[in-house]
C-alpha cells in the first residue's frame, strides 16, 4: 500500500463529515432519537424538487439549500405528529418521512423530470473522488468536500459551546430545563435542524450510508465507555476521527487479502465505525459484556461465600455438643449453586480467613462467626420486618429474605434495627449487633 496525497484528503474529508455527524447525533443517542438522520436522508427529495422548479435550475447550492429547509421543516413536522398524534416517535418519522419521500418522487416525475439522481451517489457517496473537486481557501487549494463538511463541522461546534448547558440539561431532564426557563422544545428543534443541515451537507460527498452512521455509532460507542456528557463529546469526536481513518486504510488493504479490486471507503468507514463500537460494547470497562460478566460472578462469589458462612453459623446454632461439623460434600449439596462457584466460595472463605478444614470439617473462625452472625442478623431483621410490618406469613418472607440479606446498606441496616424484638418470626434469636 502507498500512501498519497489524495488518501490524506480523503481520511481528512471523512473524518471531518464524521464529526460534523457525530457531534448532534451525540445529542440525538442521548435524546433516543438517533434514527433521525436516517429519517431525514428519505426527506430530501421533495426539497431537491421544489428548489429545481422554483429556481429552475440543477445547481448543486441551490439543491442543497432546498434540501437543507426541507430536512429542517420535516423535523418540526415529526413533533408536530407526535404530539397531535399521539403516536410514539418512530411511528412518527415513519409517516412524515415516507410521506415526504413518495411527495418527493411524484414531484420529480411531474414536474422535474430533468434533475439527475444517481442513487450510487446518493447511497455511498463519492468520497474517493472528493480530492478531483478542487476550491480555493485561504489561497490553499483544497477539496470543496472538507470545506463543505469543515464549514458544518465549525458551525455545530460554535453552536455546541453556545448552548451547552442548554442542550446538556435538555438531553437528561426536560422537566427541570423548562422550570429553568431553557425552552426545551425551541432547543430540540434547533438540534434537530443542525442535524438536518449537517446531513444534507454531507451526502454528495460520503453517501447516506456514512452520514446515517456517523449520527448514531460514534456517540453510542462513546455512551459506551464514559458516563459524563464532557468526555462523552471528546470520545465521539475521536471515534469519529478513527472511524474514517481506519475506513481508508481496510477500503486500500482488506481488498488484497480477498482478491477483489476495491471496495467503497464510505462503506468502509461506516463498518470500521461498528467494530469500534463492538470493541466497545464487548470491553467498556463499566458497561462492556467483559465487565459486566466479570461482576456478575464476584456478585455470584460473595453471595456463595456469605450463603456457606451463614449456612455454618446456622448448624452451629442448632447442632450438640458432640454433633461434628459439616462436611465440604454436605456444602455442596446443601447450597443449590453450581459445583464450580461453590468450590471457588470455599477457597474464598478460606483465603479469607473465615473458614478453616480439618479432616474435611468446615469450622468458622473468629472472625467468620463474627461475619456470619452479621449476615444472620440481617436477615432475620428482613424476616421481622416482612412479617410485622408487611403482614406476610412467616412461611412466605425465608426466601425474600434471603435475596435482600445480599444487597443491604448499614444505613437499612439501622432502619432495620429500630423493628429488633429479639427474636424473628419463626422464634429464633436475631444475634446481637456487633460493636
Amino acid at each position: 500500500m502507498t500512501w498519497q496525497l489524495y488518501d490524506t484528503w480523503v481520511v481528512i474529508t471523512g473524518a471531518l463529515c464524521a464529526m460534523a455527524c457525530a457531534l448532534p447525533g451525540a445529542q440525538l443517542v442521548l435524546r433516543r432519537r438517533s434514527m433521525m438522520g436516517d429519517a431525514i436522508s428519505h426527506a430530501v427529495l421533495p426539497g431537491v424538487a421544489i428548489a429545481f422548479l422554483i429556481t429552475a435550475t440543477s445547481d448543486p447550492l441551490v439543491m442543497l439549500a432546498g434540501a437543507v429547509v426541507i430536512g429542517i421543516l420535516t423535523t418540526f413536522l415529526v413533533d408536530l405528529v407526535q404530539r397531535a398524534g399521539r403516536t410514539e416517535i418512530g411511528a412518527s418519522m415513519g409517516i412524515v418521512f415516507t410521506t415526504l419521500f413518495a411527495l418527493g418522487l411524484v414531484l420529480i416525475r411531474a414536474f422535474a423530470d430533468d434533475v439527475v439522481i444517481d442513487p450510487h451517489v446518493v447511497i455511498y457517496g463519492s468520497i474517493e473522488l472528493s480530492y478531483l473537486d478542487q476550491t480555493e481557501l485561504l489561497g490553499w487549494s483544497v477539496p470543496r468536500g472538507a470545506v463543505v463538511n469543515g464549514g458544518a463541522l465549525v458551525i455545530n461546534g460554535i453552536l455546541f459551546l453556545l448552548f451547552y448547558k442548554e442542550l446538556k440539561l435538555t438531553a437528561f431532564d426536560e422537566s427541570l430545563a423548562a422550570a429553568m426557563g431553557f425552552r426545551p422544545r425551541l432547543v430540540q428543534g434547533v438540534l434537530m435542524a443542525m442535524t438536518a443541515a449537517t446531513a444534507v451537507a454531507a451526502f454528495e460527498t460520503v453517501g447516506s450510508i456514512l452520514v446515517v452512521a456517523m449520527i448514531i455509532v460514534p456517540g453510542a460507542t462513546a455512551w459506551m465507555l464514559t458516563d459524563r456528557y464532557g468526555t462523552m463529546l471528546v470520545l465521539t469526536l475521536m471515534l469519529a476521527i478513527g472511524s474514517a481513518l481506519l475506513g481508508h486504510v481496510a477500503a486500500l488493504v482488506v481488498p488484497g487479502w480477498f482478491g477483489f479490486e476495491g471496495m467503497s471507503t464510505s462503506g468502509a468507514m461506516a463498518v470500521m465505525s461498528g467494530v469500534l463500537f463492538v470493541l466497545a460494547w464487548v470491553c467498556s470497562p463499566r458497561h462492556g459484556l467483559v465487565a459486566k460478566a466479570m461482576v456478575r460472578r464476584a456478585l455470584s462469589l460473595r453471595i456463595a461465600r456469605e450463603d456457606i458462612l451463614g449456612l455454618l453459623y446456622r448448624y452451629e446454632e442448632r447442632r450438640s455438643e458432640d454433633s461434628s461439623a459439616l462436611s465440604v460434600g454436605d456444602i455442596r449439596e446443601a447450597i443449590t449453586l453450581p459445583r464450580r462457584l461453590v468450590a471457588s466460595a470455599l477457597r474464598g472463605v478460606r483465603a479469607a480467613g473465615h473458614v478453616v478444614v480439618e479432616s474435611d470439617r468446615l469450622q468458622l473462625t473468629d472472625a467468620g462467626r463474627s461475619a456470619a452472625s452479621s449476615l444472620v442478623r440481617t436477615h432475620r431483621l428482613w424476616e421481622r420486618f416482612l412479617w410485622e410490618r408487611l403482614g406476610l406469613r412467616p412461611d412466605h418472607i425465608h426466601g425474600t429474605a434471603d435475596r435482600l440479606e445480599h444487597f443491604t446498606s448499614a444505613s437499612m441496616i439501622e432502619e432495620l434495627s429500630e423493628h429488633d424484638e429479639g427474636e424473628d418470626p419463626h422464634g429464633r434469636p436475631i444475634p446481637p449487633a456487633e460493636d
